[in-house]
């Protein structure tokens, strides 16, 4: 091998590790051509973060949780929900109905091949996690971070309402929520889709989970109705309040050692 092909090869080799190591993004194709963006970084056993209402899987490199994650041996996987980030954002009723987003975890899941994992939900990212509970035994143990008992009802007015703003008729609590995501280019059709289409887990249903889980919410959290009354609806669910608000909880040091002391 002469000098220039010894020095192609070597810098090839180091940006494929550096890719590697740095965890960019990479897609596949779900199950109705729709492409879900995602990362896999780090080594040991797998946990799914799953993101909130106008966010992405980039969101989640604001927290201590996946730092720790990945300091700590876990493998952290973190997608972009369709509608958002780098995936796909389809403009239709269909694309979001029949718990589309929690079919593309799914095969996500098939796709990296992973006989069990871990995950963590956080406000809407909790929502579908739920839901995801009752159709993938796969999971071992999950948390529920960020949210209340309201989203177990299926006509729950704040769902409804934010489903409205982003079809163009907010009010003086959504019209923040609709600015701030013109502000950052999210797709506005797409976030009324998420909302009029969200996945509902009632009562009976999170009655019927069977997994370890962790409740965990700020202690000013309250928009979501009662986290105390979401782990009582859950057989084998734990609670934990922690310092913070809605928006902020979930990037703190406290919320990272209670889900990774309820992990290992």
């Amino acid at each position: 091998m002469n000098t220039f092909s010894k020095r192609s090869f070597l810098f090839f080799t180091c940006f494929a590790l550096l890719s590697f190591v740095s965890g960019q993004e990479t897609s596949f194709t779900s199950f109705d051509g729709t492409k879900i963006a995602y990362t896999d970084e780090g080594h040991g056993k797998p946990v799914l973060l799953i993101h909130g209402f106008i966010n992405t899987r980039k969101n989640w490199d604001k927290s201590q949780l996946k730092k720790d994650l990945i300091a700590k041996g876990y493998r952290v996987i973190a997608p972009d929900l369709r509608g958002n980030g780098d995936s796909g954002k389809p403009q239709e009723d269909d694309a979001y109905e029949n718990d589309a987003e929690v079919t593309d975890l799914v095969w996500l899941i098939n796709h990296l091949q992973l006989k069990k994992y871990k995950a963590v939900g956080y406000s809407r990212g909790s929502i579908v996690l739920a839901k995801l509970l009752t159709v993938d035994k796969r999971i071992k143990k999950a948390v529920l971070g960020g949210m209340g008992i309201d989203f177990s009802d299926p006509n729950w007015d704040r769902r409804l309402m934010f489903a409205e703003a982003f079809a163009g008729n907010t009010n003086e609590l959504t019209k923040g929520a609709v600015e701030y995501a013109k502000s950052i280019n999210a797709d506005l059709q797409s976030l009324h889709l998420q909302q009029k289409h969200q996945p509902v887990t009632t009562k009976q249903a999170l009655k019927k989970i069977k997994k370890r889980v962790l409740v965990i919410a700020g202690d000013r959290d309250v928009d979501n109705g009662s986290p105390a009354a979401l782990q009582q609806a859950l057989p084998k669910a734990n609670l934990k309040l922690v310092p913070g608000d809605h928006n902020g909880t979930y990037k703190t040091a406290a919320f990272s050692k209670t889900i990774c002391s309820f992990l290992k």
